[in-house]
């Protein structure tokens, strides 16, 4: 295959204007095309007035050599970037039992989905329900506010990344992302998430997806088991020996990937008391801000908001606030709600989700302050799970008792004065708003930095500001509060070996994308040390 860059197109050409452009840049005829692939596709909105799509595209055509001479700009060899799985070299260790991946997010998904295809059959263990049940435990909670406290926005199969955006961008060049891209594609996911700038799956898609990918282990050998929550880690001079489930039930095994997402707060104390090294670090609370998606689109697109090839806007900001907290925007869904997020009874936590369409009529993101061990009040690796705890049992009082959530105006949280009653922006968080004043909330550095940050990001992104625009609180789980401590090589635990503490609970991760390269790595590092069992 031979790869060509730089091919531009205008908002209005159709997508199969690239074998036009292909077949000019290399001067042949459509017969002489074998093949041609998208590769990567960005947007170039940079002139006032123009909008384009670049695109990288990858073609087949009749005797490659002749055209790789240096005469055409932007053309060589494709890379060979493809995910080396099927080359995994396995170990020789002996496997006493099977290997156990503890979580069903995507971090133990995709370390269940290698080690099954790689005839590992592992024993899946997630706390929460199949995706099925627990959309109904969700819609309860939505809707009457009868929480489930194993099967919840954060708990379950697919892990909280299913009740979200789906966003699939990932900064890192690791060529295991667009491995975990080609597994959705392959599991029903849009072919052109391969190579979007911004990709995106949506909540209502990756509900299907997850399933799919649950089968496929269950096919190549694999079991996987819902409200099974892990107590108990048994190890022996430091080596991993069984697990225990909250049932009672032991299941021995020696090697386990832990991939527990960063709400499993009493399994984290359960590792804490079992000696498992942990180190609390920095990580980023605040809320989630709503604004109609038309006026996003009109900041972003300009006269092109509300073209079809676009889609609903979105955006990515920072700041870096007078008291040197750095504040971002966090999961931003476009056309999507805020949804309610709690996992513990007596606990408000709020998250965003969009569904594929991106059609409702609000864009919202969470806005963030950072926080650092030093704000947390205590020492110890689970400090900042009682920061989060605190926030959230605050803004469960603020917001009622009832899970409905406390929200403020920006224009009355700009004024210093609490909000009365919403204003233009409807919110869409399901259980309905309390309008009241968010500084009795925060920290004074945390409100500082929230309401310098809204001017400043009104200049990058106008409107942003905007006095209708609500707060909605609180967003506390942006990322986890600690990491467990792994040797570098091995991916294993410093305390107990056998334990691969992985993806986004475990401090490794960001997002659904890096979670999930995670989880493979975990999944390659225990292959390449032991043999399949018989």
């Amino acid at each position: 295959m031979l790869r060509l860059t730089q091919i531009k197109l205008s908002i209005h050409d159709d997508l199969s204007a690239i074998q036009q452009q292909v077949l000019k840049r290399l001067r042949i005829q459509p017969s002489d095309l074998l093949e041609l692939r998208i590769y990567k596709e960005s947007i170039d909105a940079r002139k006032a007035g123009d909008i384009y799509f670049i695109y990288t595209v990858d073609v087949g055509v009749k005797d490659e050599t002749k055209f790789l001479t240096g005469k055409i700009k932007h053309l060589a060899p494709t890379p060979d970037l493809a995910y080396q799985a099927p080359k995994l070299k396995h170990g020789t260790q002996p496997l006493t039992h099977r290997p156990v991946v503890i979580g069903f997010g995507p971090a133990g998904m995709y370390a269940a989905l290698l080690l099954a295809q790689q005839g590992y059959r592992p024993l899946v263990l997630e706390r929460g329900e199949a995706v099925d049940d627990r959309v109904r435990s969700i819609e309860a909670f939505w809707q009457q506010g009868q929480l489930n406290p194993n099967s919840n926005v954060q708990f379950g199969e697919g892990g909280a990344g299913t009740f979200s955006d789906g966003k699939l961008t990932s900064r890192g060049k690791d060529l295991r992302g667009r491995q975990v891209l080609a597994e959705l594609v392959k599991a029903g996911a849009p072919e052109e998430i391969l190579y979007q700038a911004h990709p995106h799956v949506g909540t209502d898609l990756l509900r299907d997806i997850v399933k799919r990918i649950r089968q496929e282990i269950i096919a190549l050998g694999g079991e996987v088991r819902f409200q099974a929550q892990v107590k108990q880690f048994k190890s022996v001079s430091g080596r991993l020996q069984a697990v225990v489930l909250t049932s009672g039930e032991l299941i021995e095994t020696e090697q386990a990937i832990l991939a527990i997402g960063h709400s499993a707060r009493d399994t984290f104390s359960e590792l804490d008391a079992a000696g498992v090294e942990m180190t609390a670090k920095p990580f980023a609370v605040g809320v989630r801000i709503e604004h109609p998606q038309t006026v996003i689109d009109q900041a972003q697109y300009k006269t092109f908001a509300g073209h079809a090839r676009l889609g609903a806007a979105e955006y990515r900001l920072t700041y870096k606030a007078s008291n040197g907290r750095g504040v971002y925007t966090f999961c931003m869904c476009p056309g999507g709600l805020v949804v309610p997020s709690s996992s513990e009874a007596g606990h408000l936590v709020t998250n965003g989700m969009s569904e594929h369409a991106r059609d409702q009529k609000n864009a919202n993101s969470g806005l963030l302050v950072q926080v650092f061990p030093e704000d947390f009040g205590s020492a110890g690796a689970l400090a900042g799970i009682d920061f989060q705890r605190a926030l959230e049992q605050k803004a469960f009082a603020l917001g009622g008792g009832t899970y409905q959530a406390p929200a403020q105006l920006v224009g009355d949280f700009l004024k210093g004065q609490p909000s009365t009653a919403m204003g233009s922006v409807t919110p869409s968080y399901a259980l309905g708003v309390v309008p009241t004043d968010l500084t009795r909330l925060f920290p004074d550095y945390i409100t500082a930095a929230l309401k310098e940050a809204l001017i400043g990001l009104d200049h990058k992104l106008h409107g942003f500001a905007m006095a209708d625009a609500v707060l909605t609180a609180v967003e506390s789980r942006s990322s986890s509060p600690l990491r467990i401590n792994r040797d570098q090589t091995s991916l294993q635990s410093v305390s107990v070996k056998g334990l691969y503490p992985s993806g986004e609970g475990a401090g490794f991760a960001g997002g659904i994308v890096s979670a999930a390269i995670d989880g493979l790595k975990c999944a390659e590092s225990l292959i390449s040390a032991f043999a399949p069992m018989v």
